[in-house]
């Protein structure tokens, strides 16, 4: 008989959240407008000590509208990081503009701060003006060199957009990412560290951003008595019935941390000596959430065990493990991209495996990944 699937990283409720659900429901608001939206907005900004907050239908979302605060238009250039995933840098592709893709650094496996100050600084050379963003991301849960980013982004006065889809939770000296940028964005995808389902936010200390990406996020429609448009809208506001459900996450988020952390810290007790394999530790100053639990796997040290051989093993017993991101520089969707590319993410993704990490993973499944990785270095 087969065994229940483990997975790499699966909703896990708190109980708060059907009893908000159940409210928009006798209230009738089970709609993109409603109560739920503005408490559930409110909720982070306040978590996130950030004044102004737009609840919308993905992450995504929120970083095409972001760029559309930022005034990019085809024939523009938006620098991104590279390793990533997709949804990041789509949205430049949205609005017509060409990303421009940056390798990672080894200290936080985010966007290396010294090579974009190279990009930017080629690609005034080439093009003779700057790139009109930066999308700097926190890849799972880890700050990037934040702080070193921002510093080349105001040298050259480049708005930077602060990818934290993955990092709700997470901070830098104290401060919450996705605070530090022009704009941050947040998601909330069934696999993400708290969840509505599907969706995002769109965060800013720039209040007329945030009401401008409310109005375009519920089709731009004026204030008339009848359905008039002077701008193109999207339908990418949150429901009110995810709200609710966002509403009950966020009153779960902290032990959320504190429960992913926890797999982090195992992993790292039972494997982290294992030749070969290599755990990135917490960067100075830095609180990560730990959303996925990351490992490199090296033949050289595992007497030839690759990554892939470890997520066979784990697949043979229905367990979920999936590589690193493919870096966007690799993708060939974006192979006509300018990059600038250090071998950093082409590296990592080679060797690197996100391990079940689930705040709801049993400790005996838990265990079991352990084992499992264990006996196959063993036979090796």
């Amino acid at each position: 008989m087969t065994r229940d699937k483990v997975w790499l990283s699966s909703p896990h409720m708190g109980g708060e959240e059907a009893r908000f659900v159940t409210e928009a429901f006798e209230t009738n608001w089970v709609s993109p407008v409603g109560p739920h939206i503005h408490a559930f907005e409110e909720a982070l900004a306040t978590y996130n000590k950030i004044p102004h907050c737009a609840a919308l239908s993905s992450g995504t979302a929120a970083i095409h509208l972001a760029l559309i605060m930022l005034d990019v238009n085809p024939g523009d250039e938006v620098i991104c990081s590279s390793f990533t995933f997709s949804g990041s840098c789509n949205p430049i592709a949205y609005q017509g503009a060409t990303p421009v893709f940056v390798d990672s650094e080894t200290s936080t496996w985010n966007m290396d701060p010294a090579l974009l100050e190279e990009a930017i600084a080629d690609r005034r050379r080439k093009t003779g003006r700057k790139p009109k963003a930066i999308i700097a991301v926190h890849l799972y849960g880890t700050p990037a060199r934040i702080e070193d980013i921002m510093a080349v982004a105001r040298r050259h006065e480049i708005p930077v957009i602060e990818d934290a889809a993955e990092a709700l939770g997470a901070t830098y000296k104290g401060k919450p990412l996705g605070t530090f940028g022009d704009l941050g964005i947040y998601s909330f995808n069934g696999n993400k560290i708290i969840t509505t389902s599907g969706g995002g936010a769109l965060v800013s200390e720039n209040e007329a951003w945030i009401k401008k990406a409310r109005f375009l996020s519920t089709q731009a429609r004026d204030p008339a008595p009848h359905y008039q448009h002077s701008e193109i809208g999207y339908n990418y506001r949150l429901s009110n019935i995810c709200a609710g459900i966002g509403r009950g996450q966020m009153l779960v988020l902290d032990e959320r941390v504190r429960q992913r952390r926890a797999n982090f810290e195992f992993y790292t007790r039972e494997l982290g000596s294992l030749p070969g394999l290599y755990f990135l530790p917490e960067p100075e100053h830095s609180f990560s959430n730990r959303w996925l639990t990351t490992v490199l796997i090296d033949p050289a040290g595992t007497h030839g065990v690759t990554r892939e051989d470890i997520r066979l093993a784990l697949e043979a017993s229905n367990i979920e493990s999936r590589p690193l991101w493919k870096p966007m520089h690799a993708q060939p969707v974006f192979k006509d991209a300018p990059s600038y590319v250090n071998g950093v993410s082409d590296r990592l993704f080679d060797l690197g495996l996100c391990l079940p990490s689930g705040s709801n993973l049993p400790a005996a499944d838990r265990s079991l990944v352990a084992e499992i990785i264990k006996k196959k270095l063993q036979k090796a």
